[in-house]
């Protein structure tokens, strides 16, 4: 038993470092587009804290969510809270999940920087939408008596270029449309087309409208910034992904042949009286029915004379 552990452990020692020489190679290529990535993302949290300043709290505003759904009320917040961290970290999980199984489809260098771009286009349309219209915070802390629904003053510009995680939790005015939804229809259309497991895509769709439910019951957002997230992140998820090049299938690789298969050739090549390269073959064997085709056509034109 010990010894089927120990054999079982190098193979996935093993594995693990030949995904990692793969996935260094590719992230020394595409770093940029990482790093641009990873760079918007802190432009919008900026934004998204920005906004807090010019946030004016007011009157909630007629929903039809807020009818149709009972509010779950402050103290189970969390909930919408723990079932997008399930969607993010189980995602995560799965983009490095090359390293560890034998049946992989995707490189985590590429599929990452097609998420992100994807993020980017989305939030791009967001920091736009929240600083047309301000709407007044329909959750808790962003109602009308409460200290946090609007930052004070800043004294420096570090205090706005710096993001805390309480800042985020805490956020008010970034309304239309929700980040929440952007981050989990990427990852499920993500994987909804480069996953494996049938089951799992289905279950991920009906998180995701389970999340949408919870945010709005969870006064978070209005309606209308679940709905607009819906539309939009599709479409710009779908247009986007056409003009990106399209992501290599690791199950399609060339598999190196076995020692039956190249003692065939090798045999055939033999057979053939020709233990070289099959293509000087290939190629000899083209210029001897040239010149026979060419024979051919002159013994015509001579009986043709004659």
């Amino acid at each position: 038993m010990s010894l089927y552990i120990g054999r079982e452990t190098s193979k996935l020692w093993k594995r693990i470092c030949a995904e990692t020489t793969t996935e260094v190679n590719l992230l020394a290529e595409n770093w940029k587009y990482i790093l641009g990535g990873l760079i918007c993302q802190y432009i919008h949290g900026v934004a998204a804290r920005g906004v807090h300043y010019i946030h004016r709290p007011g009157p909630i505003l007629q929903d039809t969510g807020f009818f149709l759904l009972p509010e779950l009320g402050q103290e189970r917040a969390y909930v919408s809270e723990t079932v997008f961290s399930f969607v993010f970290l189980s995602f995560v999980l799965w983009t490095f999940h090359p390293f560890i199984f034998k049946t992989k489809k995707i490189y985590t260098v590429l599929i990452w920087c097609r998420v992100l771009a994807f993020l980017v286009a989305c939030q791009f349309l967001r920091i736009i939408t929240f600083y047309s219209t301000q709407l007044p915070g329909p959750n808790y802390h962003c109602r009308e008596g409460s200290r946090l629904a609007t930052l004070p003053r800043p004294d420096n510009p570090l205090e706005v270029l710096l993001i805390i995680p309480r800042g985020v939790l805490y956020g008010c005015g970034d309304l239309i449309f929700s980040s929440h939804m952007i981050f989990s229809l990427v990852f499920v259309r993500t994987y909804q087309k480069y996953g494996t497991r049938r089951f799992i895509k289905q279950c991920a769709w009906v998180i995701v409208v389970v999340q949408s439910l919870l945010i709005i019951a969870s006064r978070k957002h209005y309606t209308v910034d679940v709905v607009v997230a819906w539309y939009t992140v599709n479409l710009v998820v779908f247009f986007v992904d056409r003009k990106l090049a399209e992501l290599p299938d690791r199950g399609a690789a060339v598999l190196p042949l076995s020692k039956d298969v190249r003692m065939k050739e090798e045999n055939i090549k033999l057979v053939n009286g020709n233990p070289g390269d099959t293509t000087d073959w290939r190629l000899r064997g083209q210029m001897n029915g040239k010149i026979n085709e060419d024979s051919n056509n002159v013994h015509g034109d001579v009986l043709d004379s004659v």
